[in-house]
């Protein structure tokens, strides 16, 4: 139970805007960026959080990565915490440290001008560690973070027959104010992801906890689910009842066409580790056949050309500097 005192301070946080599940239609068109290029990127994610319309985000976790993501039209991206580890080449329970993890987001925000939600487990520790990642994220020029209300170090909530153990509902609720009162940029969000039916815990319990990091001063909630339909997600949007801006991850249910997830009032889609995994498949084939044919006759023309490496990496600006700012030989 949480405490009278609790809610008291709990119910002082601020309040974003509810949004409004009536408005339509609830599509975001996926354009080019430049239109939103002057704007802060803090902003550029509050915005997304609160839109009418359906927004999709897209993983990455990598400088190369995220430039490929807003290339590709994605007004956001998604610094996830498996990807990131994997890519490390490390398990999703936090191996790599913090600052680790925000070394790679660095690049990442440098890299791109779209806003960047970060995938921070469950903020790498108590109310403490995680306003100091709060306080980093902002440095860099990371526009949210993500937490979850499990134990640290966390399990990977994907993992077949692990046991997840959840926050203490009043700790992690105070873990997000503590972000919130932390923050110096008024747009960054802090989004609260609740656990509670990836452990089993049922929706009654999901609700109660979603509810409390509302009231915490949580700008979306993100309601997780491994069922292979959108069953659980369909359940809470209707007990919800549009308190606030409910983000979702379709790693499972990847067949719910984004429409149904949109009709039941979903602010934001994570598409959360496909650029990962699509690495490891591409690399696992070309690695293989050049293995086989001691050759690379046969995969030169199934990779990106060099030429293609260079203008990822923005090699033209710098041969425009240089011809600005070395001297003339």
């Amino acid at each position: 139970m949480i405490s009278h005192k609790i809610l008291r301070v709990l119910r002082t946080a601020d309040k974003l805007p509810r949004c409004n599940s009536n408005l339509l239609p609830r599509f975001a068109s996926n354009v080019p960026n430049t239109s939103l290029n002057n704007k802060r990127k803090t902003t550029q994610l509050k915005e997304m959080i609160n839109s009418p319309k359906l927004e999709f985000i897209m993983e990455a976790h990598s400088g190369l990565s995220a430039r490929i993501v807003e290339e590709s039209g994605f007004k956001g991206i998604w610094g996830s915490g498996l990807a990131i580890s994997a890519m490390m080449g490390v398990r999703d329970s936090n191996e790599a440290s913090w600052t680790q993890i925000t070394d790679v987001l660095d690049f990442m925000a440098d890299a791109t001008s779209v806003p960047i939600l970060l995938d921070a487990d469950t903020g790498f520790g108590n109310f403490n560690n995680a306003r100091r990642l709060v306080s980093k994220l902002e440095q860099i020029g990371v526009a949210g973070c993500c937490m979850e209300d499990k134990l640290f170090p966390k399990t990977n909530s994907l993992l077949d027959g692990r046991k997840q153990d959840l926050a203490n509902i009043e700790e992690f609720a105070l873990k997000i104010k503590a972000c919130k009162d932390r923050q110096k940029d008024p747009d960054f969000i802090v989004v609260a992801r609740v656990e509670a039916l990836i452990a089993g815990w049922g929706m009654d319990e999901a609700l109660r906890r979603a509810e409390a990091y509302r009231n915490a001063g949580a700008d979306a909630i993100l309601m997780h689910s491994k069922k292979s339909d959108p069953s659980d997600i369909e359940g809470f949007m209707k007990v919800w009842k549009n308190q606030g801006p409910v983000v979702v991850v379709p790693t499972k249910y990847y067949k719910t066409p984004a429409k149904d997830l949109a009709d039941m009032g979903v602010s934001m889609v994570i598409f959360a580790n496909h650029n990962m995994r699509t690495c490891i498949t591409a690399m696992q084939k070309t690695t293989a056949r050049i293995f086989k044919d001691k050759s690379l006759v046969g995969v030169e023309s199934e990779v990106a050309s060099v030429k293609e490496v260079f203008r990822l990496q923005r090699d033209d600006e710098l041969i425009d500097a240089e011809s600005k700012y070395l001297p003339v030989k």
